[in-house]
C-alpha cells in the first residue's frame, strides 16, 4: 500500500472508518483519523485502538482497504 494514498485515505473529509487488512489475515478497524500516526516517511503507520494499544504496521503487508456500509458513489 502506498504511504500517499493511505495519507489520503485518514486526511478525507468528511473521514470514513476503514479496516487495514493485513497478509497474515488479520484485520485493524481505523475509527478515527487521531487514531492513527504516520511519519512523514517511511512505510509504517501507527494505529492505537480503543482498548488503549498500538498497532505498528509495515504497509508492504497491507493487502487492502475496506470500507464497511459505504456506497462506491459516496
Amino acid at each position: 500500500m502506498s504511504p500517499d494514498f493511505l495519507r489520503k485515505t485518514v486526511d478525507r473529509k468528511p473521514f470514513r472508518q476503514f479496516i487495514i487488512h493485513l497478509a497474515g489475515g488479520r484485520s485493524i478497524p481505523v475509527r478515527s483519523p487521531e487514531f492513527v500516526v504516520m511519519p512523514p516517511e517511511g512505510r509504517m503507520i501507527i494505529v492505537a485502538s480503543l482498548t488503549g494499544s498500538a498497532h505498528i504496521i509495515d504497509l508492504l503487508l497491507v493487502t487492502d482497504l475496506e470500507f464497511p456500509n459505504t456506497s462506491i458513489l459516496d
